[in-house]
């Protein structure tokens, strides 16, 4: 099979959760722990750093590889979803697994994993810790998919477990309250195993303590350690005072990154203590060029000039919420917003929070999960949003862009998917 012809079969034998939602979703570890087996235990051939959280992962997963790799270790980067291409999925010093990787994978071992009938999460893990084994890498970085006490990551007995936040969301599979989702996330701490919490609410933080104490895992709440003294914007980014540093310019721009800063910083200071080598300087050098040194896309991502122009792939209320205050802080003629969402998101608690004074570009993702747009148009009305709809990202997009004066802004987002549709014709187009 070509690599092309390989993952259109990964998406038929077991469709990814992006597409289809919840009938991808297969709880328990067994299936991963027979992949793993069957391949050697990969897993426990290099070191591991955990990361879970309802949104910030992604960010923190990859600022954290970006300072490893400065500093000179072989890092391996596991996040989900892909937005163009999936091998983003699995990468070593910010470089994709070939494509002759998954082919040989697939080839291999399908004899062995189709009477399994994995996830394709499930697959897709075995597949990375696979890789990172084969090319020995010093360290991975792995994200979390979904929850992390049943999640199929949750097999690594990592140097040290990051849970970024809580919010609402797969409340179909985490609970329906802020204690049940926490204590899912909670899963992935370890006995004796390090762990830093980003943020809490009175809720949440009883359950991190509890589950700290039954493991006897030392916990640190990175909001009471205060590594990061201040932050103001500063071009499409961050301007960070630190208590270790001093200033740190944060490439990423996104108003979440000030939170997911201080939580990344409290995670370098346990690593540290823990024997890891980071200078000051691949601090700094990881903050500013984390896009370039790991690949990371669609994180308050600007695309264009004239007029200014801007994706991010918060797709959640957590996330959302961030967007909604940035965008309502947006300084511009007119603020101008492509926006489409996934059927199964809590999409009134979003669009009560979206701005009303703007102009909508209602649309829809090339993808089964995604709400039609002409419904989500129809629902944003009863909250005072108006505009019009369109049937894909691109041809909103074209709407947005003809009805925009230069001093006008645009930004399309509402889901991560929205965001791939995107970025995806925007790489197409520049072939």
């Amino acid at each position: 099979m070509t690599y092309e012809e390989t993952v259109t079969y990964l998406y038929n034998c077991a469709p990814p959760f992006q597409q289809v939602g919840g009938a991808a979703y297969k709880e328990g570890l067994s299936t991963t722990i027979a992949l793993d087996n069957h391949l050697g235990n990969p897993h426990r051939k290099f070191r591991t750093i955990h990361v879970a959280g309802t949104n910030g992962k992604g960010s923190t997963s990859h600022t954290i590889a970006a300072v490893l790799q400065e500093n000179g270790y072989k890092v391996g980067l596991y996040t989900s979803p892909h937005l163009i291409d999936f091998r983003e999925r699995m990468r070593v010093n910010g470089i994709p697994a070939p494509k002759e990787y998954v082919t040989e994978f697939v080839e291999q071992h399908r004899a062995f994993f189709e009477p399994l009938q994995p996830s394709f999460f499930e697959l897709t893990t075995a597949m990375a810790f696979n890789y990172f084994a084969q090319q020995k890498v010093d360290v991975a970085v792995i994200e979390v998919g979904l929850g992390g006490r049943l999640d199929c990551t949750n097999i690594i007995s990592p140097d040290l477990c990051i849970i970024t936040n809580i919010s609402k969301d797969h409340t179909q599979f985490l609970g329906n309250t802020l204690e049940e989702i926490a204590g899912e996330k909670a899963g992935i701490i370890k006995r004796g195993t390090h762990v830093v919490i980003g943020e809490t609410t009175t809720e949440t933080k009883p359950v991190f303590s509890r589950t700290a104490e039954q493991t006897g895992a030392p916990i640190v709440f990175a909001e009471e350690e205060n590594e990061l003294l201040d932050a103001s914007p500063c071009g499409s980014g961050f301007e960070y005072s630190t208590k270790e540093y001093g200033m740190l310019h944060g490439e990423l721009g996104g108003f979440c990154q000030e939170k997911n800063a201080n939580t990344i910083l409290t995670a370098i200071k346990q690593l540290k203590a823990m024997g890891y080598s980071i200078s000051p300087e691949s601090v700094r050098k990881g903050f500013t060029n984390v896009t370039t040194l790991t690949g990371l896309m669609g994180r308050w991502q600007k695309i264009g000039e004239s007029p200014l122009t801007v994706c991010d792939a918060g797709h959640n209320i957590g996330g959302i919420e961030y967007i909604a205050r940035q965008l309502e802080a947006q300084e511009c003629n007119t603020l101008r917003i492509v926006f489409g969402m996934v059927s199964d998101k809590d999409i009134t608690a979003v669009l009560a929070m979206m701005p009303k004074k703007a102009a909508y570009y209602f649309t829809q993702a090339s993808i089964q999960r995604a709400m039609p747009a002409a419904e989500l148009h129809r629902q944003a009305g009863t909250f005072g949003l108006h505009g019009n709809h369109y049937p894909d990202v691109p041809a909103a997009l074209a709407a947005a862009k003809a009805d925009s004066d230069a001093d006008d802004f645009i930004f399309i987002g509402g889901s991560c998917f929205i965001v791939a549709d995107l970025l995806a014709s925007i790489s197409l187009n520049s072939l």
